[in-house]
């Protein structure tokens, strides 16, 4: 069955090729959502572990694993063989799954670690995912299907875990029943993936050859573009922090704002954030040029940074409802955020002829962001704990939007001098 279908997509047409390729990632990133951040959903209120609230400390703990993961993810998926990414996809999720039944059983203090073990294993998921669909022609519409299941599943998740808990289920038991209600649709999306077939010459023509990048050619890529690479993982420490903390405290945000008892809100707020994020990446992709449209990613992603400081003004200004800041300031935060796991790497390669992975350099921004996202929780809980969490994250808003929109300015100054295409080795494509 499987040679069928293998056999099916070589032929397929590029929209029904692209179909499937959306349909598997996106199912099986969504069904990782589902282990990974259902949890959220659940206040945990009036409890503590070592001086730190204990969803603060839950939350810590997986992204502490989560960050880990990042780190080892920058030799271990951008190293991996396209053969073993769907076993090692398999392993990986029902590892994390194992670690919720565990944090169902345990006291408060061993429930911290079994959330860092549910993080650790989560965090090259999504190299390992995005591998299958990196350096095609078609990368930037399989990358906005991809990312659409981070937007949506996040509220969708914490959807499902509120309804579980409002039927009965302890906050403890709620994300593993949340978690293992999306295992089988993971296998089946992994299966799927599996099956894709390799990019053409004609990907590669217009894509740059992409292979597994070793330590020779990581050191070699970062030395050439360090003062970009630093720019943009500073922008990307700034909203991933954001984008976890909007995530991981929705609950509270949404119950600041007068809509703590309506669940249906996690999601019904993220559908207009992913089609503004679709119809943005979108527009990426009908550049053919890849030196400018890495250009107009930085113009993307930059207007998105300063989406969300002024939505934010404007709600302070009492100009925007509640509902529609938080839709607002989604829309700019994912529009900022998105590129960095998809486009925006996959075509400074191609502009560059640099022959690699974009998985490399997602996995160093996103090791670094979760650091970022560590630091802004501890400051929270630690210097600023009188604030309200709608306080302290409209602050959040500003800094994160006005310093982001600097940040990107900056790197696209930096790599208009910078990003002269490499000669290509003989027998090797240049860059289109």
């Amino acid at each position: 069955m499987g040679a069928t279908l293998q056999r099916w997509l070589a032929r397929a047409s590029t929209p029904a090729f692209a179909s499937v390729a959306i349909g598997a990632a996106f199912t099986a990133y969504f069904a990782m959502y589902a282990v990974r951040k259902p949890f959220a959903a659940a206040s945990f209120a009036d409890a503590a572990v070592w001086g730190v609230q204990l969803k603060i400390a839950l939350v810590l703990g997986q992204v502490l694993g989560y960050a880990l993961s990042k780190f080892l993810g920058i030799k271990f998926v951008s190293e991996i063989p396209p053969a073993r990414r769907p076993l090692a996809l398999v392993v990986l999720l029902l590892a994390a799954e194992l670690a919720l039944v565990a944090f169902a059983v345990l006291p408060p203090g061993g429930q911290v670690v079994a959330m860092f073990c549910n993080g650790l294993p989560l965090g090259a998921i999504w190299g390992l995912v995005f591998g299958f669909l990196e350096g095609r022609r078609t990368t930037e519409i399989l990358g906005a299907g991809l990312s659409t299941s981070y937007i949506v599943a996040s509220g969708a998740v914490k959807s499902v875990g509120r309804g579980l808990l409002d039927a009965g289920v302890s906050e403890s038991w709620m994300p593993a029943l949340t978690g293992a209600m999306f295992v089988p649709p993971f296998l089946v999306a992994v299966w799927i993936l599996s099956c894709l077939p390799r990019p053409s010459a004609q990907d590669e023509d217009a894509r740059v050859r992409r292979a597994p990048m070793y330590g020779a050619e990581r050191k070699a890529f970062v030395r050439r573009f360090f003062v970009g690479i630093a720019t943009l993982t500073a922008a990307h420490v700034a909203l991933t922090a954001y984008r976890d903390f909007r995530d991981n405290f929705a609950a509270e945000l949404w119950k600041a704002l007068g809509y703590g008892d309506a669940p249906a809100m996690f999601t019904y707020s993220e559908i207009p954030v992913a089609l503004a994020v679709v119809a943005g990446l979108a527009a990426i992709y009908r550049i053919p040029d890849n030196r400018r449209a890495f250009f107009w990613v930085h113009a993307l992603m930059g207007g998105g940074a300063a989406l969300v400081a002024t939505a934010t003004l404007l709600f302070d200004l009492g100009v925007v409802s509640g509902p529609t800041w938080m839709i607002a300031i989604g829309i700019g935060l994912y529009l900022g955020y998105v590129p960095f796991g998809t486009v925006l790497f996959d075509r400074l390669i191609a502009a560059t002829g640099a022959v690699g992975t974009a998985v490399f350099m997602i996995y160093v921004t996103d090791a670094f962001g979760y650091l970022g996202s560590i630091g802004v929780l501890l400051f929270k809980n630690f210097a600023h704990a009188d604030l309200s969490w709608l306080e302290f994250f409209r602050r959040f808003s500003y800094g994160c939007g006005i310093g982001c929109a600097g940040a990107f300015a900056a790197s696209a100054w930096y790599f208009a001098h910078r990003s002269a295409p490499a000669r290509p080795e003989p027998g090797e494509p240049g860059p289109r």
